[in-house]
This record gives structure tokens, C-alpha cells and sequence, in this order.
């Protein structure tokens, strides 16, 4: 099942992340992003891609 990491030393907490991810994997909490439900995810990675700052990884 695959998992989102958020790196917070790297998020800057622009939000693409929460705009562009199909199940509502994230949100934002205090202008920072968490993962709301993890087990939501699909992997289709585009959280990976959207983020500018390479601050999310999807581990399989």
C-alpha cells in the first residue's frame, strides 16, 4: 500500500500538494501540510510531482 512522506524541513507549505492529489490525502493545519488519510493514497505520485520544493515521497 503506498504511503506519502512529507519532509517538513523541506515543505513550505504552499498547498499543491492538497490541490492536486484525487483523494484528499492532504490538508493543512496551521499553514503547514499533514497527511490527513495516508490510507487514502493510490500512488499515482502526483503530490511527488507538483511539489516545488521535492518535499514529498510516496513509498510503495
Amino acid at each position: 500500500m503506498p504511503k506519502p512522506i512529507i519532509d517538513p524541513k523541506k515543505c513550505n507549505g504552499c498547498g499543491e500538494c492538497v490541490k492536486i492529489c484525487p483523494k484528499e490525502v492532504f490538508g493543512k493545519v496551521k499553514g503547514k501540510v499533514v497527511t490527513v488519510d495516508e490510507n487514502e493514497c493510490i500512488g499515482c505520485r502526483a503530490c511527488e510531482v507538483q511539489c516545488p520544493k521535492d518535499a514529498i515521497k510516496v513509498q510503495d
